[in-house]
């Protein structure tokens, strides 16, 4: 079922939602350029083993709104955030992707009330490595006019993920596109999001370490451009509850790159951290 949650400034923010609202909740997060249609696979797992998940758009992202200030600091995500979760009857599990991961390790530590059950970080990290960060900017600034068609589209994905088998059906992509008035494809999300992409984080995300007092999963890609294992060493020595798995076959994309391993680190982890 789809939804809307009013976010921060009255952003409005599109999900969608599994599961029963009774169940412990669950709030997925993508990263930055993609939808919640990132989730589908690990959405629907989530649902049948008892949780009620919400999977949602950042703003300026799929369905929800740009921000009509061009506001994409990560102020304006946390709040975005803390607006869907203040709309629960409990605190929830949350699990978040490279950018949705930060949001949601800064959401929990520097708050000053316990606002979730469990947090994953899907390989994001304090400390993560410039030469990958710049990778994925590179990525993402590139194409600027748009593509054609769906096709030219998941060429350029397939340049960017050379490990991936490029799927011989790319209509699925289509879901992270929008078709502009000039008939070609552009990503889904407003180009004015990556104006606010200069920033490192991981000073701040250090400091909010000390706020990170619920169980807390590193999952990470074994081959990540972005996160190495000493970035992995360095945070669980800030967080020293940190539990953390290597995903073999996978890199930054973990979910998408092997989604069965990863749902299962995941399931497996909230079974301990937060029960259904």
């Amino acid at each position: 079922m789809s939804t809307r949650f009013e976010g921060h400034g009255g952003v409005s923010l599109a999900a969608d939602v599994a599961g029963a609202p009774g169940q412990p909740p669950v709030i997925l997060l993508h990263g930055g350029g993609q939808t919640r249609y990132a989730w589908g696979a690990a959405a629907r797992r989530l649902a049948r083993e008892g949780y009620h998940v919400i999977s949602l758009d950042l703003r300026g992202h799929g369905e929800s709104d740009w921000a009509p200030d061009g506001d994409y600091s990560m102020d304006a995500f946390v709040g975005d955030l803390a607006a869907v979760i203040d709309t629960l009857d409990m605190p929830p599990a949350l699990v978040g992707a490279s950018m949705g991961g930060a949001t949601s390790f800064l959401a929990v530590g520097e708050s000053r009330r316990t606002i979730a059950s469990a947090l994953v970080l899907v390989d994001i990290v304090p400390h993560v490595r410039p030469e990958g960060v710049q990778h994925i900017r590179e990525f993402m600034r590139g194409n600027p006019e748009g593509f054609a068609s769906v096709e030219e589209a998941a060429d350029a994905v397939s340049r960017y993920l050379p490990h991936r088998p490029r799927p011989k059906d790319p209509s699925g992509l289509r879901k992270n596109l929008r078709l502009g008035e000039d008939g070609r494809y552009y990503w889904h999300w407003d180009p004015a999001f990556l104006d606010d992409r200069g920033a490192d984080m991981s000073g701040r995300m250090a400091a909010a370490a000390a706020g990170v007092d619920i169980p807390t999963l590193l999952v990470r890609g074994k081959n990540s451009e972005l996160v190495t294992a000493e970035g992995a060493r360095r945070l669980r020595a800030l967080v020293p509850q940190l539990e953390y798995v290597d995903v073999r076959g996978a890199a930054h994309m973990v979910a998408g790159d092997r989604n069965d391993a990863f749902n299962n680190a995941v399931i497996g982890f909230l079974e301990r951290a937060a029960p259904a």
